[in-house]
């Protein structure tokens, strides 16, 4: 009889960890709790028929430099559209600095500042398999690329406080590193930020740029449960799991396997968890939260500077100290009135989103945790200071508040959706201090999730450690732990 296993959550994490069991010849139920497959990686009709919106994240560099992905095909079973522009950030007066994939054309616009833009991140893009393999896993070990890992880490520390004031001197390339040091929802400057920031920067300027899945991002849930469902396994929806507490998900001693694609405290509920541990849990913190809102547009949106309709992916908060001071704001627990907007308009490159001539934005606001503010005219009032008009485009709207998304998303606790507040401590500690953070002490149970190294991102690697560490804790193979190649072929 096969040994089974059991994962909860249909999200990237869950999946990948399901899509490596079955492939070791487990027999795999994932067990999601909504009515539709995904979890940070769905589709949905959220504004209008023909409209098609990401309802989560939707724009994914890391996933194409993931190991896991790489080692899955998801170049080949995905559609991806690489953008020339990887993100802009536009300015007052009709002004924008634009993250163009290519660095030497980035540089050339920053003028004075491009000797140093090229100095920061040109090394880590040409090292981007490095970078990658280092910030990819748990941090309590050598790196296998120590002089890519010691140039990411100074860079970090420089751009991370206060001493890096001066990297920079025009108002265009401190933005330009601000909107995508803000992703990180920290503090700023902080060393998670930085470090965060430095690493999706890295992307943009890599050969496949912040690329995004062709008709959108439920493309990658569902060649995974594709790839699952050949392998013998599949997944159960509607079927919420609010407590471990007697649930029938097979018998450790006989080899079967629990992973959970949720948030840790779902270990809480189950009576025989180590206090110890418990107590680790419960001191694992949660940061502030996302606020979104999905718009069905006339027509593409209007900005002041035309190149920034040529990046699907646009950071809305005007000069680095409006970002941080945003940021920080948040990190306090309360709003400015010009806040940091995350945006993407996937349909200026990929016309299956929307009717002839239509267009979606998809943009989210940082807030304080739990908040039930409704962010669309925050996010209206920010779009039409960089392409007035645009309210005039607006068709139809869809929000959803950090305290829905917390009730959409168990996962996403108070409405973080990065799986644990994003620190350097927390780097390290996440959700404990261990070399093989993804075990727990319950036999046979595992945590596959962005609570778990090497955290957020849609990468599919805290669910590939996860199952790794399970197969070889069962005895799957003895010696050297698995690895891909021998999954998917070398």
């Amino acid at each position: 009889m096969a040994r089974r296993a059991t994962v909860i959550g249909s999200g990237p994490n869950g999946l990948s960890a399901a899509v490596a069991l079955a492939r070791a010849g487990y027999e795999v139920r994932v067990l999601e709790a909504a009515a539709t497959i995904g979890g940070g990686v769905r589709t949905a009709a959220l504004t209008l028929p023909g409209f098609r919106h990401d309802v989560c994240s939707a724009v994914h560099p890391a996933a194409l430099s993931s190991p896991f992905f790489r080692a899955f095909g998801i170049h080949e079973r995905v559609g991806w559209i690489h953008p020339l522009a990887s993100y802009a950030q536009p300015l007052d007066g009709g002004r924008a600095a634009i993250a163009w994939r290519d660095i030497e054309r980035t540089a050339d616009a920053l003028g004075p500042d491009g000797r140093a833009w090229r100095a920061v991140l040109r090394p880590l893009s040409r090292h981007l398999g490095g970078l990658v393999d280092f910030t990819g896993s748990q941090l309590l070990r050598w790196p296998r690329h120590p002089v890519t890992t010691v140039r990411f880490g100074l860079r970090a520390l420089q751009l991370g406080t206060r001493l890096g004031r001066g990297t920079f001197r025009t108002e265009e390339a401190n933005a330009l590193l601000a909107g995508v040091l803000a992703h990180a929802n920290t503090p700023l400057p902080s060393l998670g930020g930085a470090a965060s920031g430095l690493f999706l920067a890295a992307h943009g300027h890599s050969a496949d740029g912040w690329a995004f899945p062709r008709g959108g991002s439920q493309a990658i849930a569902d060649a995974l449960v594709a790839d699952l469902e050949a392998h013998g396994g599949g997944v159960e929806t509607g079927n919420r799991v609010q407590t471990l507490a007697g649930l029938d998900w097979g018998d450790p001693d006989a080899g079967d396997l629990l992973l959970l694609d949720t948030t840790p405290r779902l270990l809480l509920t189950h009576p025989d968890l180590p206090a110890r541990y418990a107590h680790a849990v419960r001191q694992y913190r949660y940061g502030p939260a996302a606020a979104k809102v999905d718009f069905a547009l006339d027509g593409p949106v209007p900005w002041s500077h035309p190149d920034v309709a040529l990046a699907p992916t646009v950071h809305l908060g005007g000069t680095r100290e409006e970002v941080e001071a945003s940021e920080n704001a948040v990190a306090r627990g309360r709003l400015t009135d010009r806040p940091y907007v995350l945006t993407v308009q996937p349909s200026v490159l990929d016309g299956t989103r929307a009717p002839s001539g239509k267009h979606v934005l998809w943009a989210y606001i940082h807030v304080p945790a739990g908040s039930t503010f409704d962010p669309t005219e925050a996010v209206v009032r920010q779009v039409e200071r960089f392409a007035p008009g645009f309210r005039h485009g607006i068709l139809a709207s869809h929000a959803m508040t950090a305290a829905q998304r917390a009730a959409y998303n168990p996962a996403d606790i108070d409405g973080d959706i990065l799986g644990g507040a994003f620190t350097f401590a927390q780097a390290i500690r996440r959700p404990v201090v261990s070399t093989t953070p993804w075990r727990t002490p319950l036999r046979g149970v595992y945590l596959a999730s962005a609570s778990t190294p090497p955290g957020p991102g849609v990468t599919g690697m805290p669910g590939w450690y996860a199952a790794r560490q399970a197969l070889h804790d069962r005895g799957r193979r003895r010696g050297d732990r698995l690895e891909l190649g021998d999954l998917f072929g070398a």
